[in-house]
């Protein structure tokens, strides 16, 4: 319990308890919306009734709060109604039946005071407080939320220690049903059992271990976590999400929520396919090529087979073999750009820093060395597939 708050005075004339009372219903309005913009796993449920019902929960504690610090003038601090906690609890329970992390309710109290205090703080001093009182007055407020969010998180704590652990690993292994290759019979069972309502696609997010909690605050409530998916060299130190319905747009959300957390996302897949999402998100991160598999399809493409691409290479490039290695190097870095560039002199010379009739004398080397395989379009193919991973390779 927070500690109580003993001020040396508080004085609330009745222009500002009048003034703070009548925007209550703009403050319940602004700290739903901030609460919906900053913890995407809140979007959709404050909206309709349900949202209606929240944005009234949050006039009512605040309207409490003020009718409380009102009588208080300066005995102790507003100490919330018997109701008012029981519905914290409540509300904490109810958020982890839902399936909503701790940190995604811990972050919806921590935006909710500091909405909430701009606005009631903003209005008290329209009234004429001054800024003594003004702080004595923020300690109050964040004191009352911290004693609702002290209630709720005990309600969620409570509600995990019976129903909500059990479900929480039926969903784990229903996630390791989905990315290990399980018959779909062991998959729909899993499903049953979970009670699970499977989303339109799901997307493998690879997480460091470090990460899981942040990033499990600011995404759907309904992520899944497989904790058996990865391999024990694959999976030291990171865990796989299966975030529900990232597909389209919404991606890029996901992407903006992953950013620096040394994270990889595979392609959103239909949720029975998400273990195609797993298997790319994998080989990405054994690359090491970024956090957005879509971004790397080339290189994935050409590293699908190493040891192929490899005598590929070589076979194609084999007329360079009989040049000195700088020779050898700067013709290679020419037709890869010619290629690039579909024959086009001075764009060429423009990415390789020389002269337009530099390009022009090793294009006519490099003629001398292929012949006519430069005109032919399969050996065209095969020369762009060649060089495609030269900065890679070298």
């Amino acid at each position: 319990m927070v500690d109580e708050v003993t001020p040396t005075t508080l004085r609330l004339s009745r222009d500002t308890v009048t003034e703070l009372q009548r925007i209550l219903p703009d403050v319940a309005e602004g700290t739903v919306s901030a609460i919906i913009d900053d913890v995407p796993s809140y979007s959709d449920a404050l909206s309709g009734a349900m949202g209606e019902t929240i944005r009234m929960a949050v006039e009512t504690a605040l309207g409490g709060f003020v009718q409380l610090a009102a009588r208080s003038q300066g005995e102790r601090a507003p100490q919330p109604t018997a109701v008012a906690v029981d519905g914290a609890y409540q509300l904490g329970r109810g958020e982890a039946r839902s399936g909503r992390t701790v940190d995604a309710l811990l972050s919806a109290y921590r935006i909710g005071a500091r909405v909430s205090w701009r606005e009631l703080s903003s209005a008290a001093v329209r009234t004429g407080v001054d800024a003594e009182t003004l702080v004595l007055f923020a300690e109050l407020v964040f004191a009352y939320i911290e004693q609702l969010s002290a209630a709720s998180l005990a309600g969620h704590n409570d509600e995990l220690e019976t129903t909500g652990r059990v479900r929480q690993r039926l969903l784990e292994r229903l996630a390791q049903n989905l990315v290990d290759g399980s018959p779909a019979e062991a998959v729909e069972a899993a499903i049953a059992r979970a009670d699970w309502t499977p989303p339109r696609t799901l997307t493998a997010v690879i997480v460091p271990e470090s990460q899981v909690r942040g990033v499990l605050g600011l995404v759907s409530s309904e992520t899944l976590r497989a904790t058996d998916a990865l391999s024990a060299e694959e999976g030291e130190g990171v865990a796989l999400l299966l975030v529900p319905d990232v597909h389209g747009r919404a991606r890029r959300s996901l992407l903006r929520t992953l950013e620096g957390r040394g994270a990889v996302a595979g392609p959103a897949r239909p949720w029975a396919q998400v273990r195609e999402s797993h298997e790319r998100a994998l080989r990405v991160r054994r690359l090491g090529l970024g956090t957005d598999t879509e971004e790397h399809l080339a290189e994935l493409v050409l590293s699908a087979d190493p040891a192929a691409y490899a005598d590929l290479r070589a076979r194609v490039l084999a007329p360079l073999d009989k040049l000195r290695d700088s020779s050898a190097e700067k013709l290679t870095e020419t037709l890869r750009s010619w290629l690039l560039h579909h024959g086009r002199r001075d764009a060429v010379a423009a990415e390789l820093f020389v002269h337009p009739q530099t390009v022009r004398y090793r294009m006519g080397q490099l003629r001398e060395v292929f012949g006519d395989r430069l005109e032919d379009p399969h050996a065209i193919l095969e020369l762009t597939i060649a060089l495609g991973l030269v900065d890679q390779d070298g």
